[in-house]
């Protein structure tokens, strides 16, 4: 087990070096939850993360019952279910009038900066801090390890490299593996964080319109915010406009017509674009992806944080193996063969349950369930 010091502190000076089993590249729920099973196991884990400091950003924002079994065993389960909500009423409006409540069982509807601090937590009682700052700038390897060269000139060595760096995964380009797919141009919808004073907190709340637009505000459990998801507005000349408080409110206004509701305080802003892109390989050598890294899909459904989760419990099982003499190295192509069909299947599974939910969403008393069924 590693000593509890930044990394930055244990490697020094620009130029110096350090050794671990493994190092990690980023720090999202995958690096987390991978970085938590190897420390469990006594492996010398280090993780570098590109940020300067953790998000509170609530993004992907379910876990499901898969996901909470392997947190049991990372001793995190109890932690993320405090923050938590474990169902969730999907209040369904059509042209500003409500239809239909739908309640939406199993699972834990939580922020993924909240799932990301209990990780951290959990990863700090076992010894391991994150290194914020640190971007990776240079993959090596040989017969003997993994040569991380940072943009800062700091080199760490290690026995395996696991890159969870995200779908603009810097490890995944440094390694040269292609990611293949489709992926449009134009967002799909816009995203946030935002205070919605007078809403009631007690549903997902989902207004559609016959026009085919829509917006959701969700309340985010053990905050006082709602993560607000639109069709983005356009321009005169059809070209979707960037995420903003300002266009958010007009949102809102045309398509939940509550005038005395005034949304507020925004903390996070963003953009989604449909694509559905997986690497052709996640194992090069000592080298791996895993996460976004290594699969983007369609969020319909909620399987992407989630998806993540499952590919650090394989890989983690797969490194353990190999490092305490358990396997040969010969069972490293198992992480491989196991996930790669895996990310295939849930590339295809998400691009149907969007369109599932496309199409549902213009029938009054329809919503986001659709992308379950």
């Amino acid at each position: 087990m590693t000593d509890a010091i930044d990394l930055r502190d244990a490697v020094g000076a620009a130029g110096g070096a350090d050794r671990a089993d493994v190092l990690i590249v980023g720090s999202g729920p995958t690096g987390l939850t991978l970085a938590c099973d190897l420390a469990r196991r006594g492996i010398a884990v280090r993780v570098v993360e590109g940020r300067p400091a953790p998000h509170r950003e609530s993004r992907g924002k379910g876990l499901q019952p898969d996901s909470l079994a392997f947190f049991e065993e990372l001793g995190a389960a109890d932690s993320v279910r405090r923050k938590g909500r474990e169902g969730v009423v999907l209040r369904k409006y059509f042209d500003g009038e409500p239809v239909k409540d739908t309640a939406v069982e199993g699972g834990l509807l939580i922020g993924q900066w909240q799932v990301e601090e209990s990780l951290r937590d959990r990863l700090g009682e076992l010894g391991v801090r994150v290194a914020y700052g640190s971007r990776l700038a240079g993959i090596t390897q040989d017969a003997d390890g993994v040569r991380a060269q940072l943009e800062d000139g700091t080199v760490i060595r290690a026995g395996y490299l696991a890159g969870c760096d995200g779908g603009h995964s810097t490890t995944r380009g440094l390694l040269g593996i292609p990611f293949e797919g489709i992926g449009e141009r134009e967002p799909a919808m816009v995203l946030g964080d935002v205070k919605a004073p007078g809403l009631s907190r007690a549903f997902w709340h989902q207004w559609f319109t016959s026009d085919g637009g829509g917006i959701l505000l969700c309340p985010m459990p053990g905050t006082d915010t709602f993560q607000l998801q639109a069709a983005p507005e356009t321009d005169e000349r059809g070209e979707a406009l960037p995420p903003s408080l300002e266009s958010f409110q007009r949102l809102f206004d045309r398509h939940a017509r509550m005038p005395g509701v005034r949304l507020a305080e925004p903390t996070w802003l963003s953009s989604w674009r449909v694509n559905v892109r997986m690497a052709t390989r996640i194992r090069e050598g000592r080298a791996f992806l895993a996460g976004d890294a290594a699969h983007v899909h369609p969020i319909a459904g909620g399987l992407g944080m989630n998806t993540g989760i499952q590919d650090a419990a394989a890989l983690g099982r797969t490194l353990a193996a190999v490092l305490s003499g358990a396997a040969g190295e010969e069972a490293l192509d198992g992480y491989q063969a196991e996930r790669l069909p895996v990310a295939a299947h849930v590339l295809a599974d998400t691009a149907r349950r969007y369109e599932r939910v496309v199409a549902a969403v213009r029938e009054p008393g329809r919503g986001t369930e659709a992308g379950l069924e």
